[in-house]
Formats: structure tokens, C-alpha cells, sequence
């Protein structure tokens, strides 16, 4: 997939002076080959340092090292107690997401010359970070084996490439938004705050950039590629050549416009003149650039296209953005979901959109007019949509989002596609959530979050929350089990 970052992280060791170096070099060397053993490259590449830091001047000289190798993100590894200062100027110094964790004990046969008190030194560890003002990743038990360690690390490289994506991202939106459209309103400065860039530019800017990709050569080669994808589903064929030259100018546009920074997305314009003007509607192709791993949010949804990206750079594969749209009518869910599924009525909603889910996600796909739009506008010129229902399976349905004060808060909840028709239209699916209908008041409605939520195909939330902690988010709504009340929520039955 284009656009994300590639990880490779350094192992750093570290030592404190009255404990055997070697104690801490050798745990260091098991965990190297523990993690390339079970993972590889799987994710990314682990660097193993040569310098296992004692001093201030074995910082330095670590730090170079990994710099020296192109190293982006930082493992910490506390093979025996570890100096305090030292270990916690590695984070200081270091330009990138930083992880510890510590060395175990190994034997009860070796607990005199082989006693490491790593688990102690973590402690100070932690300490001297809290003095500092530093920020690290640092697992919910940080203490373990080999091989326990390496999968702490295996938990950290989505959340370092997220964390770097979003240090490197711009985010390119076409606006207005929509008149009587203010939910997707947030302010920018959030934004700046996680060190992303935004370039907010005009309808007209992209609508002239369109036109001059009239007659681009590359066309005919999209358009082939468009009716591949769709196969049986091409059912608008004629569409294609404008869709296709729209597909053009917002690669084009990324890449002439990404300036100091190495990704992008984009939040982008799809009504009320979108239609009339370009004479078609954008989702098919904001489907095909999110496979190919750039999001494009609807409606001028900025914290939407962030929350899709951060939804890739976790789960390294494509999302969509929905709308938590409409309940399943109560015959639909007796007839075909009461006792075989194991949720209750309010436990389920249907998240829709207008057809940007990618065809990959949909179990089927067919080129269509955009019905909604088409209800007030010529068909003609709303046509360019996908419609498909989105396959069964698991995901975590989440957003990022800026309050109006410039706060930022997150909810993340784990759930699943039901394998069930939706009978319905654009890109739709059964979503169920266990307590959905205390989380959609608790969380959604008391905490003012907008109607569009970010689905990563499978179940993320793990990472996501660690994400969200590490980026300093304090108030990440989740959907509390029955039994553990929300704080607005009426304790009286």
C-alpha cells in the first residue's frame, strides 16, 4: 500500500554501572532473534544497536548509530536495572515514537550474578520520563521473556507507524462544507497540535485543475483499469472517462501540492454544486483512492479523512468512512439475526455512505446513480457511485475528533459486519457492537461527536487506544460492557 510509512526500529539496550553489561547485551541479542524468529519483516525491520548505553556519551554514540541506519522508531530495553538518565535522553534525543520495556528474570537457578532488577528499574524508568516531560510507549505489563517482549514490540510497530504517518501527513481539503452542514465542523489547531499540516483550498481551485485534465492521455488506461475492477457491475459505462479524469487530478493534485510532507489525504467536496458542475458524483473514485491508500472523506470531513488515515497506518490495510446511519427494523432482526447472532436489537445499526467504500470491501459492487442527490437532480449527473454490501467480519469502528474548544477526544469500538443481506442501498452493512445502543447515547450523542465514524477491517481497538494515549488523547470513549455505568448514564431502572 502507497502512503504509510515503513518502520524500522532500533533496539537499544542499557546498563547500569553495578550490574554485569553482558547481562544486558546478552538479553538484548535473545530478543533480537526472538522478534525476527516469530515476525521477520512482517511489519517492519528491527535494527539491533551495537552500543548498549551505560553513559550519557553511550547515548550519544547509539543515537548516531541508528540515525546512521535510517532507524525511525526507538525500542528501549531494560536487559538489568538501567541508568536512569541516560536511558530516559535516549527518548529525549531521539525523533521518533520511543517504546521500553524490560527483561524478566530467567531462572531461579541465577538470581545472584543473573539477577537483572529490570522490573525495579522500570519503575525509575518511568519516573525520570514523568521529570522530563517525555512522552513513551510502554506496554500494559512491560516486563518479559524473549519472546514476551517481542510481541510488545510487534504491539508498538502499528502505533510508531501511525505516529510517524501522522508527523509526515497533510491533509488537502476542497471546501466549503455543505450548507446545513455543521457537523462535520472542528477546528484546525488541534491538528498542528499532532503535528499535521493542512492546505485547505477552493471548490473552484479543483474544479479548474479538472478541467485542464481534459484530453489527458492517461485516461484511456484508468478507464480500462475502472471497468475491470467493476466486471459485471460496469452498469454506466459511458461515466467513466469523467470519472477517470477526476481519479487524475486528485493524484496529480497530491503529489504537486504534498510540499515538506510525505503523505496525504484528502477531505473533499461532493455537494450541492459538485454534481451539477463536474457532472458526476466523486465516490467511486474516493473508493479507488482508498485502496490505493489514500482516504478520502466526504463532505469536507477533515477529522474523518485523519481518523481513516490513522484507521490504515494501524490496521495496514484499506477503511472507509460511514455514516452511523439507520436502525435495523425490528422484523428484519427477528426474522434474520434474533437467536442466531447473539446481539440484542440495540446492539445494531447500519453504517452507510453514499458508495466511497472500496469495491474490495463489498461483497459485490455495481456502478449506479447516487438515488439520495438524484431525488432533486437530474440522474444524469449523479451518477459515479459503487453500491455493495460490506462484507461480514470483524472490525473496530472509531473517530478522532476536535471538540469545538480544541479538545481532542476518540471513541473506538470493536464489532463485526453481520453475514446479513441489508436489502438496502449505497455501500451498507449490518454493524453490531455489543451495548451499541448505551455507547450510541453515552458516548456519540452526550460527548457531541458527528454522524461519520472510521471502520478498520478488523479488530483494532488495542492499538488504537494505545495510539490515542501515546498522542496524549485523555478521553477515549469505548462501549462499556452492561454492569459498568457511563458517568451521564441513570444508575435507576
Amino acid at each position: 500500500m502507497i502512503n504509510v510509512p515503513v518502520v524500522k526500529a532500533a533496539l537499544v539496550s542499557v546498563s547500569r554501572d553495578c550490574f554485569p553489561l553482558s547481562l544486558s547485551v546478552n538479553r538484548r541479542k535473545a530478543l533480537a532473534e526472538a522478534y525476527n524468529t516469530k515476525y521477520g519483516k512482517e511489519l517492519g525491520e528491527i535494527y539491533e544497536c551495537s552500543i548498549c548505553v551505560m553513559t550519557e556519551n553511550n547515548m550519544q554514540a547509539a543515537l548516531k548509530e541508528i540515525k546512521e541506519v535510517g532507524c525511525n522508531a526507538l525500542v528501549v530495553y531494560l536487559g538489568n536495572f538501567g541508568p536512569e538518565t541516560a536511558e530516559t535522553l535516549l527518548c529525549k534525543y531521539f525523533d521518533g515514537p520511543v517504546m521500553y520495556a524490560a527483561a524478566a528474570e530467567e531462572t531461579g537457578d541465577d538470581l545472584v550474578q543473573g539477577r537483572g532488577d529490570a522490573y525495579c528499574g522500570m519503575l525509575n524508568a518511568s519516573y525520570n520520563l514523568y521529570l522530563r516531560n517525555l512522552k513513551a510507549y510502554i506496554p500494559e505489563y512491560p516486563v518479559g521473556t524473549a519472546e514476551e517482549c517481542a510481541d510488545m514490540i510487534r504491539e508498538f510497530i502499528p502505533v510508531a507507524r501511525a505516529v510517524i504517518g501522522l508527523k509526515n501527513l497533510k491533509i488537502m481539503s476542497f471546501g466549503p462544507r455543505p450548507e446545513n452542514f455543521l457537523a462535520c465542523n472542528a477546528p484546525i489547531k488541534p491538528l498542528y497540535d499532532l503535528g499535521v499540516e493542512i492546505q485547505e483550498n477552493s471548490e473552484l481551485d479543483l474544479f479548474e485543475s479538472f478541467n485542464n485534465h481534459a484530453g489527458d492521455s492517461r485516461i484511456e488506461g484508468v478507464v480500462k483499469e475502472m471497468a475491470e475492477e467493476l466486471g459485471k457491475g460496469n452498469k454506466i459505462p459511458e461515466i467513466l472517462p469523467r470519472l477517470a479524469q477526476y481519479e487524475l487530478t486528485l493524484l496529480d493534485w497530491v503529489e504537486a501540492n504534498k510540499g515538506s510532507r510525505q503523505f496525504a489525504v484528502i477531505a473533499g467536496k461532493c455537494w450541492p454544486a459538485f454534481q451539477t458542475q463536474f457532472g458526476f458524483v466523486p465516490c467511486y473514485v474516493n473508493s479507488r483512492l482508498a485502496a490505493k491508500g489514500i482516504p478520502v472523506s466526504c463532505e469536507v470531513d477533515i477529522y474523518g479523512a485523519l481518523s481513516e488515515y490513522i484507521g490504515q497506518l494501524i490496521s495496514d490495510d484499506t477503511v472507509t468512512l460511514l455514516d452511523i446511519n439507520n436502525s435495523v427494523p425490528k422484523d428484519m432482526y427477528e426474522e434474520e439475526i434474533q437467536g442466531k447472532y447473539g446481539y440484542k436489537h440495540t446492539d445494531l445499526f447500519m453504517g452507510f455512505h453514499c458508495g466511497n467504500t472500496a469495491s474490495g470491501k463489498l461483497t459485490s459492487c455495481t456502478m449506479k446513480n447516487q438515488m439520495i442527490m438524484a431525488r432533486t437532480l437530474p440522474v444524469e449527473v449523479t451518477n459515479g457511485t459503487i453500491e455493495g454490501d460490506i462484507i461480514p467480519g470483524n472490525i473496530t469502528f472509531f473517530r478522532l475528533q476536535s471538540t469545538s474548544d480544541t479538545k481532542l477526544r476518540a471513541y473506538i469500538a470493536d464489532g463485526e459486519v453481520l453475514p446479513v443481506a441489508t436489502r438496502s442501498f449505497g455501500g451498507i452493512g449490518i454493524f453490531a457492537i455489543n451495548e451499541m445502543g448505551r455507547f450510541y447515547r453515552h458516548v456519540l450523542i452526550e460527548k457531541n461527536f458527528p454522524h461519520h465514524g472510521a471502520v478498520a477491517f478488523g479488530h483494532h481497538g488495542k492499538a488504537l487506544y494505545n495510539l490515542f494515549k501515546y498522542l496524549g488523547i485523555t478521553d477515549i470513549g469505548f462501549n462499556q460492557p452492561a454492569g459498568m455505568l457511563y458517568k451521564t448514564e441513570n444508575p435507576f431502572k
